[in-house]
């Protein structure tokens, strides 16, 4: 059965297409002068914004950038996919919401703006907290959004009516609600615990904001004294700087070096303080000297230790990381000139007893990207475990789907391990913590959204009704900026107050966003989709890859190795850079990018636009259609037909670079290379008008198939072929709907096609003129459905004589395609197959010798073994083609 046409394409010889003389066409494809026309356009006319309706939806969240943030490699791959995945549910008819907005950013916003006052002589310590948010908020209307105009430029089809920032005072009364909401249910505490304390920013943060590095570190061996006895332990450690604060030393109970030392006291060097020498089986016995050093207030593990045992807690160091005067030493030094000092010191006390070069794992600060110090700090938590559970059954159980789905174990044995979240963080731009303090107990405050309510609140648990709104102090610190993000999906539609919008929209569709956040966003937005919606946030999560450089190495704008974005399109179009970075781009694995891929993505569109000039190009004559045209056209059509549906399984299984691929060969290859050649006129003639209208047709469907992937070229095409209505455009057409295709003629073209190759190589092996015609024949087993003597005359400019069956003297298989040639012709021919008859017998019987010999078949791998019979069976299919080709020339 032939293909039929797409859906909505049924009256096509009825429409007048529009013809563009080809004087006004520019030769080049210039996106300059279409992109921006063409986006104004689509948003001009609210094709990106949606509203609830009977139809189906299709929503997207998009990842919130930082609000001060600018658009960078990573930013440009994850959005081009939502992009794509949004533009194709709007084509199937979908009523799609791409929420586009930016997340504050408390570290990172807090970061700059305290550089920039620093720039203009301005210490934050000398200004109020209300006079730093005024420069904060200053900073946020002048930088931020302006990655969100730079997203327009990629083509982002987002819904821009409905841009959410986290500090809208809408999202904001959602994040308050959710604190007080957790805390009265029992969920949030506040409490002393150890943390990762960034010193550069001066604030907590959660074990995810913490990125470990290896690093070329020093193991310093020091001695310690054990008192009264003469004795010393020798213990190793990467941070002497530590020792300060030492208030035990460790060994393990059965470790018979030290049994007799149960009990005793060693001497803490340069500070003389002496500590007890604890016995706990923490301690692994085999590693280095079996001691260990106990820091109960620098270290996660001496604090579990330390609390175990009863030990003294020494804070040496100020949330700056100088030293406290706890330390007694080196009070106000930086911690790492404190690291030199004191290994200089303990050497000339004879404390140092060797130094060895030593690699080890260290804790970075995600943000400031400086060493992060365990601290132990009074914060506030989210408790993890319950609320953990059915986020955790979500995903093992396939109700929220990942993709690729090798994160599931990643994100399994998080989910089993999960610990309590810090939320609180020491920062003035955020949310701030809505907890109110009216004395100075351990539990003298009240959790509630204003003061007035506070006050209420605080009388009513203090008993004390004289207490005044001057009595309460709101807490200092803000919340985690994932405590609000992971509220994205909800909020963004006010769900926790409004139920239409994300009744209509909720759950939402595909999450596009990078593996590295899966713990930061992902499961914390499953976890409150569940708590709060009883529903996932979405059904499926597309993890990207890292874009890196051809050494490998993760694009920054500090290693200077990442190219601007903007530049990108500037030089190549964003047509051409969305292809170029989806090109090399599978689900999870990272991108190697190389600036070739964009030029290739130039290089296509300007491959499309010169069939769309050769094709308007036609002048149209009266005349009847070739059989070659309607062979070629019904071939076109199932080759359209098998690669829409092998993209839309690409997209289900979000194969979204094989989907591009699919479309990408489609054009370049079988309509370009083939299809064209095979109903294009001779130069100067005019063609037919059922063949020209059968042309455009097909390539609108070819552009409709494009249109996801470069949204700009495939408009702009597709607005010149007709004079259009809005309500025609192609970012609202139907995605192409096909029957099933004629799998027999797909089947007979590429053996078509494999003669026209063979035809063209035996012309160059010969010399011989293209413009020259040539002749031959060739056997196949079986009958053709159709007559393809046209079809090679005209492409080929070749008459083959297809005989099939057992025609007397042809060989049953197919592709032994004979050329007619001149006996002096025939004598080169059959020189050059005889050299390479001779090659390829050789070549045969080197690789038999390896199969014959049982010690390599007994010794080598079991893939070498199936290469060397791949190479025979190979050589003897190529040997048995030959020998018919010399059995036909003789």
């Amino acid at each position: 059965m032939i293909c039929r046409a797409a859906k909505g394409n049924e009256s096509k010889f009825a429409t007048l297409f529009k013809t563009e003389p080809m004087s006004e066409i520019a030769t080049k494809y210039d996106p300059k002068s279409t992109e921006q026309q063409w986006y104004d356009y689509w948003v001009s006319n609210g094709y990106f914004h949606s509203e609830p309706d009977e139809r189906a939806a299709y929503c997207v969240v998009i990842p919130p950038p930082n609000v001060t943030g600018v658009l960078h490699m990573g930013h440009m791959l994850n959005n081009s996919i939502q992009d794509i995945l949004v533009r194709r549910a709007r084509m199937l008819g979908y009523n799609t919401c791409w929420v586009p907005g930016t997340d504050h950013a408390s570290i990172a916003t807090e970061a700059k703006v305290v550089r920039k006052l620093r720039e203009e002589g301005i210490k934050k310590a000398d200004l109020t907290r209300e006079q730093f948010m005024v420069h904060a908020w200053d900073w946020t209307h002048k930088h931020g959004g302006i990655i969100l105009q730079q997203l327009r430029k990629l083509g982002a089809s987002c819904d821009w009516d409905r841009t959410r920032f986290t500090m809208d005072e809408p999202y904001s009364e959602s994040v308050f609600d959710t604190f007080i909401d957790l805390y009265e249910k029992g969920f949030i505490y506040r409490g002393v615990r150890m943390i990762n304390w960034d010193p550069a920013a001066k604030t907590a943060l959660s074990d995810e904001e913490v990125i470990h590095k290896e690093v070329n570190s020093k193991l310093y061996h020091v001695r310690y004294d054990v008192s009264g006895t003469g004795e010393y332990l020798t213990i190793a450690t990467t941070r002497p700087e530590t020792i300060l604060g030492d208030t035990a030393v460790c060994i393990h109970p059965d470790d018979e070096r030290y049994k007799h030392l149960h009990g005793k006291k060693a001497i803490v060097p340069l500070i003389g303080r002496e500590v007890p020498i604890i016995a706990d089986e923490y301690v692994d016995r085999e590693f280095g000297t079996g001691c260990l050093k106990v820091t109960p207030a620098h270290d996660v593990n001496d604090y579990e230790l330390g609390k175990k045992h009863g030990l003294e807690v020494i804070d040496t160091m100020n949330p700056d990381g100088t030293m406290s005067p706890a330390a007694l030493l080196y009070v106000g030094m930086d911690r790492f000139a404190v690291r030199k000092q004191i290994v200089v010191d303990l050497g000339e006390k004879g404390h140092i007893i060797k130094i060895e070069e030593y690699k080890n794992k260290v804790g970075y600060s995600e943000r400031t990207d400086v060493v992060i110090e365990p601290r132990l700090s009074l914060q506030w938590w989210v408790s993890m475990k319950e609320l953990a559970k059915p986020a955790t059954d979500a995903v093992l159980q396939g109700e929220v789907k990942f993709h690729p789905d090798k994160f599931v174990n990643t994100y399994k044995h998080w989910m089993e391990n999960v610990k309590d979240w810090c939320i609180s963080r020491q920062l003035w731009w955020g949310h701030r913590i809505p907890a109110f303090y009216y004395g100075e107990g351990e539990n003298d405050f009240v959790v509630s959204k204003d003061a007035l309510s506070a006050l209420e609140k605080a009388r009513a648990k203090s008993g004390n009704n004289e207490l005044n709104i001057s009595d309460l102090r709101q807490d200092e610190d803000v919340l985690d900026t994932w405590f609000s993000s992971w509220l994205w999906p909800i909020s963004v539609f006010d769900g926790l107050y409004k139920e239409k919008e994300v009744a209509y929209y909720y759950p939402t569709a595909d999450l596009v966003t990078a593996p590295e956040i899966m713990f930061f966003w992902v499961a914390r937005m499953i976890i409150a989709g569940y708590y709060y919606r009883g529903k996932k946030p979405f059904s499926n999560v597309y993890y990207t890859g890292i874009v890196r450089d051809k050494l490998g190495r993760k694009m920054s704008k500090s290693l200077g190795n990442s190219p601007d974005p903007l530049d990108l399109i500037e030089k190549y179009g964003a047509d051409g850079v969305r292809v170029g970075m989806l090109l090399c781009s599978p689900a999870g694995n990272d991108l190697p990018f190389d600036e070739g891929l964009c030029e290739q993505g130039r290089n296509f569109s300007n491959k499309i636009w010169n069939a769309f000039r050769l094709v308007q190009g036609w002048t149209v004559a009266e005349k009847a259609t070739s059989q070659t045209s309607l062979l070629a056209s019904q071939w076109m059509q199932s080759r359209l037909a098998r690669a829409t549906l092998e993209m839309n399984e690409s997209f289900e299984k979000f194969r979204i670079s094989e989907a591009l691929m699919t479309v990408y060969k489609l054009i370049w290859d079988d309509f370009c290379a083939q299809y064209l050649e095979m109903v294009k006129p001779p130069f100067g003639d005019a063609i037919d008008a059922h063949t020209k209208a059968e042309t455009v047709a097909i390539f609108e469907q070819l552009l409709k198939l494009l249109h996801p992937f470069m949204p700009f070229i495939s408009e702009d095409l597709w607005q010149r072929f007709a004079d259009r209505t809005p309500q025609q455009a192609l970012v609202i057409a139907a995605w192409p709907q096909f029957s099933a295709c004629n799998e027999r003629l797909l089947t007979e073209m590429d053996m078509v096609t494999n003669m026209v190759a063979e035809v063209r190589n035996h012309r160059s092996s010969l010399g011989m003129s293209p413009k020259e015609e040539v002749s031959g024949s060739i056997g196949i087993s079986g009958k053709l459905e159709n007559d393809y003597s046209g079809l090679l005359k005209k492409i080929a400019n070749a008459v083959i004589d297809i005989k099939s069956d057992n025609a007397p003297g042809m060989p049953r298989t197919t592709g032994v395609l004979m050329i007619d040639v001149a006996d002096a012709q025939k004598g080169d021919e059959r020189e050059k197959l005889e050299k390479e008859l001779d090659y390829l017998q050789g070549f045969l019987t080197s690789v038999e010798r390896k199969l014959n010999n049982e010690k390599f078949v007994a010794g080598a791998p079991a893939a070498v073994i199936e290469n060397e019979r791949k190479k025979q069976a190979d050589a003897v299919e190529k040997i048995k083609s030959i020998e018919q080709r010399l059995a036909i020339l003789n």
